[in-house]
């Protein structure tokens, strides 16, 4: 029989298989039909009289699970706790300095190394997966971010934010902003094989949406997401993006939905913390700012805004930046009501572990 895996039943997989024919023991004990048995455990009719078979012959310790079957692998459970530790490390750690990807090829060579024994990439591929491993696109970290830094501002910033969150009763609001531009992202599609699909997109032309939102978290409320967009047709003496008075009346219209203090979190672009800003911030009384660290997009859920948004518009036909504008609001729109994705936002950071 074959497994999506490769590998075959684990051992928890077989007890739960063992223990369904143990009911099935009970009940051919009691004169039940296998096709009866079949329909009751939901298993197919001929492993039912497979079963049945088997326990008139021997009884239920017949039908006790016998182990795994087939040759037992060379890769011991000794090998594989060493083999996860060292895939920990990278490869530049093991002489691979040209890029950072775990190849099958790669891993096969670390273990041949150290354990003298050459695994087929199909080998390889089964072990992976049977240590709990899958193939995943990274997340990228600036290299420059110092992590010592992030960890002291989740200890302490974060913490007082969050007894300001809780002794002025205010909503937590994390802000951020982004862009785009006509040219789509590129999205994966059908083809036949060996047609590599072409999207055709506008060379003439120009124009920008510029993006800002605020998704807001208060406990015992659905979180919410509050935006602003900003069309810039790339015409003379036309704003190019927000400024200080733009963010300062995006907050507003929070402050304003929310009906509440708010405890605003966003990083240091140089309109959150020039002296226009600050002048305006200080006019708020509802408002307290906290700033992220250097060089952390992944701890603000706006990120994941942003991204979901440019997911969506992939593959993007051909159209106007007004076309375009229309669609990034409706976009932006349908994730204002859908909760449990903003929530799914905000549990991605992992700054934050109850549910609102």
């Amino acid at each position: 029989m074959r497994y999506p895996d490769g590998g075959g039943l684990t051992a928890k997989q077989r007890a739960q298989r063992e223990q369904v024919r143990f009911e099935a023991a009970g009940l051919f004990a009691q004169g039940v039909l296998p096709p009866q048995v079949a329909r009751r455990l939901r298993a197919s009719r001929k492993s039912a009289y497979a079963w049945h078979a088997r326990w008139r012959e021997g009884g239920a310790e017949a039908l006790r699970s016998k182990g795994p079957s087939g040759q037992p692998s060379r890769m011991k459970p000794s090998w594989r706790e060493w083999l996860a530790l060292e895939l920990e490390k990278g490869p530049a750690a093991h002489g691979w300095v040209e890029d950072q990807r775990w190849t099958l090829a790669r891993i096969s060579t670390v273990i041949a190394r150290r354990f003298h024994v050459r695994f087929s990439p199909a080998q390889t591929w089964r072990i992976l997966h049977q240590m709990g491993f899958t193939v995943q696109v990274p997340a990228r970290r600036v290299a420059e971010r110092d992590e010592d830094t992030v960890t002291g501002w989740i200890k302490e910033t974060l913490a007082t934010g969050g007894k300001t969150v809780r002794d002025q009763d205010a909503w937590l609001c994390f802000a951020d902003e982004s862009g785009q531009m006509l040219r789509p992202p590129k999205a994966r599609t059908w083809s036949p094989r060996g047609h590599t699909p072409c999207v055709s997109v506008r060379a003439a032309g120009s124009g920008r949406i510029s993006l800002a939102g605020v998704v807001c978290r208060k406990a015992g409320r659905r979180t919410r997401l509050i935006f602003r967009a900003l069309v810039h047709h790339g015409r003379k003496g036309e704003k190019k993006g927000f400024r200080e008075r733009d963010f300062a009346s995006l907050l507003d219209a929070a402050h304003q939905q929310l009906g509440g203090n708010i405890v605003l979190v966003w990083d240091n672009y140089s309109h959150h913390v020039d002296a226009t800003m600050r002048e305006l911030i200080g006019k708020r009384a509802w408002l307290t700012v906290f700033r992220f660290p250097t060089c952390s997009p992944d701890l603000n859920p706006a990120e994941g805004v942003w991204a979901h948004l440019k997911n969506s518009l992939g593959n993007l036909a051909p159209c106007s930046i007004d076309d375009l504008a229309g669609l990034v609001r409706t976009r932006l729109k349908r994730m204002q009501y859908r909760h449990d994705l903003l929530d799914g936002f905000i549990a991605e950071t992992q700054l934050i572990t109850t549910p609102p």
